[in-house]
């Protein structure tokens, strides 16, 4: 049998699609290039933007073009978060939401042997309520040195902008022995690189006793045949001066950190009911810079925020120009439908926002510069 897959979305999904995929392969699929004929198809789905859910249906499409015979497996934020609308997509054979993805061949072996009248089986749960990290591993060699590791799921801060926590869940962390077991299965098969990653990765531990991200950290470092840590993207609230303290001790912690920001306009922050202020963001990046040598700090943006004036969009903008970044990934603002945004009053003209997105783009190719200028 045939196995062809295809990730959209964030570096959690492409985790979740390796692990997936290794099932997979560990009961005698082969794999193969998404654009080749193939008996299974596996689509791990994103819904962080309506365009999002677009290139979603169109993958599915495509995918049974590529063979009208085979199974049609999505899964992913999408998957979980419109169920119903994927069903009527022609050609859909199995949906699975974020639960269960573990189970994975015994449900498409499940659908294979009883569902004789090709209807699409639905394997979506009530995520919101959902308690348990679900098990997900990868330990293969993928041509490459560096492996992404989740090690956390789910979100409860409910920014207004986002849908994640309706698509992931609460908050769940991985155990430490899971984490250090497939981080030294990683390192036995030749990864030099772990990236802690995760929905809201700085939150790990919350549902856990005497567990955080800093302990996890610590004993990844520990392990040998692992040379770099890096983390995924953070919230200023974790960068204290005991993280920073320890952190800046342990040798294989690379230089780097992903500070998310979204806006520097403390009334549009608020409006996005992130969980800090400009202030507060800066404290984090100065205890960064104090104590770490040449640490490139990189960040989100989302460019016309309902209600952002022109004269909140300069705040932001010389905000993040001061804070001389290295990166800054730009983005316009996408209204989700099921968000506070979606239907709030001030939205911003498509043409306003482009052009915002695109000072912000040209701010970053400028910081970029500066900071590699630096490097020389």
């Amino acid at each position: 049998m045939r196995l062809a897959t295809l990730t959209l979305g964030c570096k959690v999904n492409s985790y979740d699609t390796e692990a997936m995929q290794e099932i997979f392969l560990n009961n005698n699929y082969e794999l193969v290039d998404f654009d080749s004929p193939s008996d299974v198809y596996l689509i791990n789905t994103c819904t962080v933007t309506n365009l999002g859910d677009k290139k979603s249906r169109q993958m599915i499409r495509r995918a049974k073009k590529n063979n009208p015979g085979s199974i049609v497996i999505v899964t992913g934020c999408y998957a979980q978060v419109s169920p119903g609308e994927i069903s009527k997509i022609e050609g859909v054979n199995l949906i699975i939401g974020a639960k269960d993805r573990n189970r994975i061949f015994e449900l498409v072996n499940e659908y294979i042997n009883n569902n004789k009248d090709n209807k699409p089986l639905i394997h979506v749960s009530d995520i919101l309520h959902e308690k348990t990290f679900e098990r997900l591993k990868v330990t293969g060699l993928k041509n490459r040195t560096r492996a992404y590791l989740k090690i956390q799921e789910g979100c409860d801060n409910f920014c207004s902008y986002c849908i994640i926590p309706f698509a992931r869940g609460p908050v769940r962390s991985r155990g430490l022995l899971d984490i250090l077991s497939e981080v030294k299965a990683l390192a036995g098969n030749g990864f030099k690189e772990i990236v802690l990653t995760g929905i809201h990765v700085g939150s790990y531990g919350k549902d856990l006793v005497n567990e955080n991200l800093l302990g996890v950290i610590k004993h990844v470092h520990e392990i040998d045949g692992i040379e770099r840590i890096r983390l995924s993207s953070l919230e200023p609230g974790i960068i204290t001066e005991n993280f920073v303290n320890n952190i800046k001790n342990l040798s294989k912690v690379c230089a780097h950190a992903h500070l998310s920001l979204q806006s520097g306009c403390d009334k549009t922050l608020n409006a996005m009911n992130r969980k800090y202020d400009t202030e507060g963001y800066k404290k984090a990046l100065y205890l960064l810079r104090s104590n770490i040598e040449n640490v490139a700090v990189t960040t989100d943006i989302i460019a016309g925020f309902p209600g952002e004036t022109e004269e909140d969009f300069w705040g932001s903008y010389n905000f993040c120009e001061s804070m001389g970044f290295s990166k800054i990934h730009v983005f316009p603002f996408s209204p989700k439908k099921g968000t506070k945004a979606y239907a709030m009053e001030g939205q911003v003209a498509p043409g306003v926002k482009n052009l915002r997105a695109g000072l912000f783009s040209s701010l970053d190719k400028k910081l970029q510069l500066n900071f590699l200028t630096k490097n020389l």
